[in-house]
């Protein structure tokens, strides 16, 4: 079998193989000129830009948060081609945002963002701010801050232990009201509507693929869609369309990050399906349920 028909046959997204270069465990699978054992690194910054070509220009695909452990394939020309362990996807990453894996992290950002400080003050200028489900080593607590390292100071009561999780995934998107949208994004500063969905799930301890078109096969159990007209949906049901999904606040308000509005907006339901059946996303495609309770 030719490369090209082997590679075919695999998601780019999530299958670690390019012209000329493969994962080594595909060795046998895909036919490539090297394969390669990866070199495992971990996100530095706040937040890492994944790539689909190593180009600041380039469309951005997802997003890594800090402490996310990175399978390193090759860096070339300051990009780092690798293949993410939290939910699998391949791009490229500025391989200045990232390093070799150390300390295991001991706590998670619970809140929206955390400011970073010099010393444990608030008064003092902030250096950086991490997101929620950042990943970080704490090494002592002075007062009410919290030691990241060499790098500064957290407060407390914004982390939590990183085994840890909130009580319902739902509560957690809901904070992202009137986040702007972002393709690609799964920060507060901007997020996709599966980048809202997987952020929010991984908050409650609870893993997801990062694409629409996974997380409509991968989550929970099909509902029928005459739940719809019979009141039936409730809370943390997911509404997928192709190319888009949202999350049920209720039985009747859809809760999605949207081209539309350009922002996480919560509207009716009715209205939405109305609206996007007009457009390039067509009718509902699959109502999910997941087991969790979705507080």
């Amino acid at each position: 079998m030719t490369q090209s028909r082997a590679a075919a046959s695999f998601d780019r997204r999530l299958t670690p193989a390019r012209p000329g270069l493969a994962a080594d465990h595909l060795r046998g699978v895909i036919e490539a000129g090297r394969y390669v054992e990866p070199r495992i690194e971990m996100v530095i910054a706040e937040v890492a830009d994944v790539k689909r070509d190593p180009s600041f220009a380039a469309p951005l695909e997802t997003q890594a948060i800090r402490g996310e452990v990175i399978h390193v394939y090759e860096v070339e020309e300051g990009w780092a081609w690798g293949q993410l362990q939290s939910d699998g996807y391949v791009g490229y990453l500025p391989a200045a945002l990232l390093a070799p894996a150390g300390p295991k992290a001991t706590h998670r950002v619970k809140v929206q963002r955390t400011f970073l400080y010099p010393g444990p003050s608030m008064k003092l200028p902030v250096e950086r701010a991490f997101p929620l489900n950042a990943q970080l080593h704490v090494d002592h607590v002075e007062g009410d801050f919290s030691r990241v390292g060499q790098e500064g100071f957290v407060w407390s009561g914004h982390l939590g232990d990183c085994n840890a999780f909130e009580a319902g995934f739902v509560s957690v998107a809901e904070r992202f009201l009137g986040a702007p949208y972002l393709w690609g994004g799964k920060s507060p500063l901007g997020l996709d509507c599966s980048g809202l969905i997987q952020t929010s799930l991984a908050a409650a301890g609870i893993s997801a693929p990062r694409d629409t078109d996974m997380q409509e096969t991968a989550l929970g159990e099909a509902l029928d869609s005459s739940l719809i007209a019979a009141g039936g949906l409730r809370r943390g049901d997911l509404v997928f369309w192709k190319g888009h999904v949202g999350m049920m606040r209720d039985s009747e308000t859809l809760l999605h990050a949207n081209g539309f509005h350009m922002q996480v907006a919560s509207e009716p339901l009715r209205g939405a399906i109305q609206r996007i059946a007009s457009g390039s996303f067509g009718q509902i495609t699959s109502i999910r349920r997941l087991p969790q309770k979705p507080a």
